[in-house]
């Protein structure tokens, strides 16, 4: 093996923008940003999902945002805004948001810790309907 995983998310890392959850949440509020998790559905359906993002499997990812592509999603083509990736733990994202500055989006970034890190630091999540409920105090 030439390179490990490791290694093409350390090297993407160096290429690309990385902001931490709450400057991403913030961006997102202001208009500025459009946040896209790129885990896949049953992810989310295990572990909730960020209010408003764009749901793109990373295996689509590169097809929806190319508009010469048949797959091509509108939600990629709004201007003036900041295309934000996450996946749970920001290895994915940070090879997505590397493919998506090399295709020409711009600009883009990454959410710092992915999914996990947002969920911790008590961040919006909208929970799997099955998540079990905490009681009231």
């Amino acid at each position: 093996m030439k390179k490990t995983a490791a290694e093409l998310v350390a090297e993407a890392e160096a290429e690309i923008v990385t902001l931490s959850g709450a400057d991403a949440l913030a961006m997102q509020q202001a208009g500025e940003a459009v946040l896209v998790d790129i885990r896949d559905i049953r992810e989310l359906k295990r572990m909730g999902k960020i209010p408003q993002a764009v749901h793109a499997p990373r295996g689509m990812l590169e097809f929806w945002v190319d508009p010469a592509s048949p797959y091509h999603r509108e939600e990629f083509a709004q201007q003036g805004k900041t295309y934000i990736f996450f996946c749970a733990a920001a290895w994915r994202s940070a090879l997505a948001t590397r493919d998506m500055q090399n295709m020409g989006l711009a600009p883009v970034a990454q959410i710092e810790g992915g999914f996990k890190k947002w969920s911790e630091d008590g961040l919006p999540v909208d929970l799997p309907e099955d998540a079990p409920k905490k009681a009231k105090s």
